[in-house]
């Protein structure tokens, strides 16, 4: 919705629902600053029991050709920014996310391997929860960045480093097969 009125003092007479106790930042390709007014309004209104959660900090989502266009993470910043307060993410790495599985479903970590293609999220995650972890070159990562990684002094950069990695997710397809 667009902000009534011309000024800013008419921003703030947008009405709120009583029944909102979160703002919820996830992908939104019609983010905008009418919302971030309404995000900052409802967080202020709330005070600390409002939460604020994100549902990632990607920072971009790459496309084919090495195209990449803003990810969640750019938006939960704008929010976290306005709020002058950091959000709870619920998505990788955070391992929230495997903790609502795994009680759920019998999840055995030493029985599971995690895949993806992002160091910062998808290995970080997978590190965090004891499961072994798998990179696909395809995405965002370089093998050059997993040597850096891996040759670091630095024990929060080798919590960045996968088991095992791959070219590419379809180089798994002969293994599944047997």
């Amino acid at each position: 919705a667009a902000l009534p009125g011309a000024s800013p003092a008419d921003w703030v007479q947008a009405p709120l629902d009583p029944a909102v106790r979160a703002v919820l930042v996830g992908f939104d390709e019609h983010f905008s600053y009418a919302k971030l007014c309404q995000a900052l309004r409802y967080l202020t209104r709330g005070g600390p029991d409002c939460l604020l959660v994100g549902t990632n900090r990607d920072h971009r989502l790459p496309l084919e050709g090495g195209a990449a266009i803003p990810g969640t993470g750019c938006l939960v910043k704008a929010v976290e920014t306005a709020a002058q307060r950091e959000a709870f993410i619920v998505g990788k790495p955070n391992r929230f996310m495997f903790d609502c599985v795994a009680s759920e479903f019998d999840v055995d970590p030493a029985r599971t391997i995690m895949v993806g293609d992002r160091l910062d999220t998808d290995i970080l995650m997978g590190n965090n929860c004891g499961l072994t972890t798998l990179l696909t070159l395809t995405g965002v990562t370089a093998l050059d960045e997993v040597r850096g990684h891996q040759d670091s002094d630095c024990p929060a950069r080798h919590s960045l480093v996968p088991d095992y990695y791959v070219d590419s997710i379809a180089d798994l397809l002969p293994a599944l097969g047997e």
